[in-house]
């Protein structure tokens, strides 16, 4: 009896192995054959840009250029040497906006600058402070160049209105109403549960909901390529709805609050390679939406391929949620090297009984890790337990595979935590592979877990450290 269930557990084992392997070639193969980065016309505009204009000037100059570029079949819109300041930039399609070699687009903190348009913030629908560069139902467009793109966040810019950095008067303003302090994104989640037409949602000047530095909203075909993008005010590149992006050597440097480095949110067939990461929360965070209206829109984040990229400090380095009520699908990360003890996890999927939503076929290998701070895998069904948590709407995680990560030093290995019995009867976290991985350094058992949870597999897994 005891032979013929270690043969039974041989054979899942075996099968599961096929599955995974049979993803990395063909539906990996299949997600990266349709990801093609958009080309341009060989026709270049040049806004007459001064290092000594007011951001104003510069604003109206490189949005006049690249308006008569895309109604001129499209080109590029190249931003010359020199540090200019500047307000909202609009992309429109067609047009690849160029920052070259020695260039520094700055945006000021003159949120006059920043009209309100349609966006999200935390995966809710709202109308805020336009995105320092903004795109909306643009097909065909690009950022690239050797430049810099410099959000000029700091505690004393954009970041304080957090509402824990800095505290002071600015612009007629009493600063202590940032998000926390005053709860305007309370307010606006309350909105999104009673279903308040966006068109009512109306945030911006005098609330304390920063703008995104990058902000694709219902785009298809976009490029951000080679650029180093600096100082956010709130997440880095947030492509929402997009279809077909490419983002290629990309460096990110951003501690500020909420710093994410690169949000794909209901997006579909995404390229994230050769990237580098520093940031003040997760690295790259896959998303679909929060709570009502992320159930609302039921749009998964799905078919994404994540590769080749460094990640230092930040929340988390491949980060699924925590705003993913639509769910995910077919998501693939191999071949990242990620060291930093200010790296809290390696993989991370979060959400909670508000936000729900089915997180499924995610795949990842060949990860280099010196050294995170908590956990390789974590996987936490109660994250952010101080929501109402009687909405009912129970998340599932499903169908991850993980092999081959080498890490010297974390921690734990894989830490789940599932749903309690009073939130569902049934395990939401199962038919978890772990396979040929080396976890170095630990304080707990390779696999710790609360909740409910099952098919939980680990093969040929290695441990070392002080394990109480």
């Amino acid at each position: 009896m005891k032979n013929k269930a270690l043969v039974l557990v041989a054979l899942l084992f075996a099968t599961l192995n096929v599955m995974a392997d049979d993803a990395w070639k063909t539906t990996y193969k299949e997600i990266e054959s349709r990801i093609v980065a958009p080309t341009f016309k060989n026709k270049t505009y040049s806004p007459k840009v001064k290092t000594t204009y007011t951001a104003a000037k510069n604003q109206k100059l490189i949005n006049a250029a690249i308006l008569k570029c895309s109604k001129a079949g499209g080109g590029k819109v190249v931003v010359p040497k020199g540090r200019y300041m500047t307000g909202a930039i609009t992309l429109r399609s067609n047009v690849n906006l160029v920052v070259s070699e020695g260039a520094e687009l700055v945006f000021a903190f003159d949120r006059k600058l920043y009209p309100n348009v349609v966006t999200r913030w935390e995966g809710l629908d709202i109308i805020n402070y336009q995105p320092c560069i903004y795109a909306i139902d643009a097909q065909n467009i690009g950022i690239s160049g050797k430049g810099i793109i410099n959000g000029y966040g700091s505690n004393e810019r954009w970041w304080y209105m957090k509402g824990n950095k800095h505290h002071g008067y600015h612009e007629g303003v009493d600063e202590w109403q940032g998000t926390d302090k005053v709860g305007t994104r309370a307010t606006l989640l309350k909105m999104a549960d009673n279903n308040v037409p966006v068109n009512e949602r109306v945030f911006g000047m005098g609330k304390g909901l920063r703008p995104q530095l990058i902000n694709f909203v219902r785009c298809q075909n976009a490029v951000i390529e080679d650029v180093e993008l600096r100082d956010s005010p709130f997440w880095v590149i947030h492509p929402l709805f997009v279809k077909n992006l490419t983002v290629r050597n990309v460096t990110i440097y951003n501690e500020g609050p909420n710093g994410d480095g690169c949000d794909p949110e209901s997006c579909e067939d995404v390229l994230i390679e050769g990237c580098t990461f520093h940031t003040g929360d997760d690295c790259i965070a896959l998303k679909s939406g929060r709570n009502a209206d992320g159930l609302r829109a039921n749009t998964p984040c799905k078919n994404i391929i994540i590769r080749k990229c460094k990640m230092a400090d930040g929340h988390g380095g491949v980060v699924i949620g925590s705003e993913i009520s639509g769910g995910c699908s077919n998501i693939f990360a191999e071949d990242c090297d990620m060291d930093s003890p200010n790296l809290d996890r390696v993989v991370r999927i979060k959400t909670n009984t508000c936000r729900g939503g089915i997180n499924e076929n995610i795949y990842v290998r060949n990860i280099r890790v010196g050294e995170c701070r908590e956990a390789v895998m974590r996987i936490n069904l109660v994250y952010e337990p101080k929501e109402i948590a009687e909405r009912g709407h129970i998340p599932t995680v499903r169908n991850v595979y993980v092999e081959n990560i080498k890490c010297k030093k974390s921690k734990y290995g894989i830490l789940l935590n599932g749903l309690t019995e009073n939130d569902s009867k049934t395990p939401q976290i199962y038919n978890i592979n772990v396979k040929n991985c080396t976890f170095g350094g630990l304080q707990a058992e390779p696999l710790y877990k609360t909740g409910l949870v099952k098919d939980i597999m680990l093969e040929n897994v290695t441990v070392s450290g002080t394990i109480k």
